[in-house]
């Protein structure tokens, strides 16, 4: 399939689990290919024949490519065998993760089906860190702000919350605290000791843009300071003599997903923990 120059296909994402594991995979490979656009069909919890019949009669109304993480040994079968008479690839992107272990430390592999979802600590400590997280968003609870793992403080528009909520995803509790010219700070930001504070900047041209966008999605009027070019740039300028003063380390986001303002964070965090 191809639209307006770009090319298309069908991505089939089967599991017996949530499908994570497989949307992680494949956004990581289909990134790469920036002409070609993956259509996406993600199966999860698929656990029996009938189940996977369903599912091999959407890959052949719908051709394309096949990945896979099943357990059981007889719908892995039936799949394979199904794809290759349809002429389609079928991978199993864990195996040659599970072949590598399984050869290195020279132990048999039991299988599991979901195990990587086990109601562990870790597990319980990310729904924590995601309720704290959505407590504490856009300055709010400032009173318990010692007891976050990592502050974030920006300029609207610097992702501050889908960054948080990123981080929470990976048991950091995070809040965020929206950076306003000639609005004071929390004072509670004064005396913190545990957590890790970060400054968020983007260049204006970025934080315009994205505003703009954001005024136009509310039907809002556009005539303002919140997207004037020298007033977006005092902002930032105040912003980053702020952060200068508290000795904040800042983090520009123009050029960075959100995953990688995140990884920014992790590295900050690990440094402050072993110093």
């Amino acid at each position: 399939m191809s639209h307006n120059g770009r090319s298309y296909f069908h991505l089939h994402l089967i599991s017996d689990a949530t499908g994570e594991t497989l949307n992680a995979v494949a956004k990581a490979v289909t990134v790469q290919y920036r002409t070609v656009i993956p259509v996406e069909h993600v199966y999860p919890l698929v656990r029996n024949r009938k189940q996977l019949d369903r599912v091999l009669q959407a890959i052949e109304n719908e051709p394309g490519i096949v990945l896979f993480t099943l357990v059981d040994s007889h719908l892995r079968r039936n799949l394979e065998e199904s794809c290759m008479k349809l002429g389609m690839p079928s991978v199993a992107v864990l195996d040659p993760v599970h072949a590598a272990v399984k050869s290195y430390l020279g132990a048999e592999w039991s299988p599991l089906v979901g195990a990587q979802h086990v109601l562990d600590t870790e597990y319980f400590e990310r729904i924590e860190a995601l309720n704290y997280t959505m407590l504490h968003d856009d300055g709010q609870i400032p009173q318990s702000l010692e007891t976050a793992d990592v502050v974030l403080v920006g300029v609207s528009r610097t992702s501050k919350t889908p960054t948080s909520i990123y981080l929470a995803n990976r048991g950091i509790k995070t809040a965020n605290i929206p950076f306003v010219n000639g609005i004071p700070l929390p004072a509670e930001l004064d005396n913190l000791s545990h957590p890790l504070v970060v400054g968020l900047i983007a260049s204006p041209e970025r934080i315009i843009q994205i505003r703009r966008n954001r005024l136009l999605a509310l039907n809002a009027d556009s005539n303002t300071d919140y997207v004037d070019k020298q007033a977006v740039s005092e902002e930032l300028t105040a912003a980053k003599r702020l952060f200068a003063r508290r000795q904040w380390p800042v983090i520009d986001v123009t050029r960075r997903s959100i995953e990688e303002t995140a990884a920014a964070i992790m590295d900050l965090r690990r440094s402050k923990t072993a110093g």
